[in-house]
């Protein structure tokens, strides 16, 4: 794959990831019905999700800013892969599989913007340090 094509997926994927993530943590910053009544239902208290809602603002924050911070950018994808999971095995245990259809979708489509990110910064690779 060209490289272009790489930044091209990654940036799609990047922005919709950021568009997903927004609409979630905006919900959850500003009581929206929605997103609070799903949430409370799985069991979440009221604290965690202000406080999830602040992390997927300020990791969106740092996803879109090109070039830079790109340890932070894979600790972010981290969280987003941890959310989509326990938000994944949340509905499975609580509403039921036919439930879980946006988690699988977030997780395709956050596993195939980090899947770019690591093809266009493969310098990240772990290093073992010798002392």
């Amino acid at each position: 794959m060209k490289r272009k094509t790489a930044t091209t997926i990654y940036w799609i994927g990047t922005i919709l990831t950021c568009m997903w993530f927004g609409a979630s943590g905006v919900g959850e910053l500003t009581n929206n019905e929605f997103v609070w009544g799903i949430t409370r239902l799985l069991g979440y208290p009221p604290h965690f999700i202000y406080i999830l809602g602040v992390a997927k603002l300020a990791g969106i924050i740092t996803l879109l800013i090109p070039g830079k911070l790109l340890r932070l950018k894979e600790w972010v994808f981290a969280g987003m892969f941890f959310d989509i999971l326990f938000a994944f095995f949340s509905k499975i245990a609580v509403l039921g599989f036919p439930a879980t259809i946006d988690a699988i979708v977030a997780f395709v489509m956050v596993g195939v913007t980090y899947a770019m990110f690591r093809k266009l910064y493969p310098g990240l690779q772990a290093q073992t340090a010798i002392a």
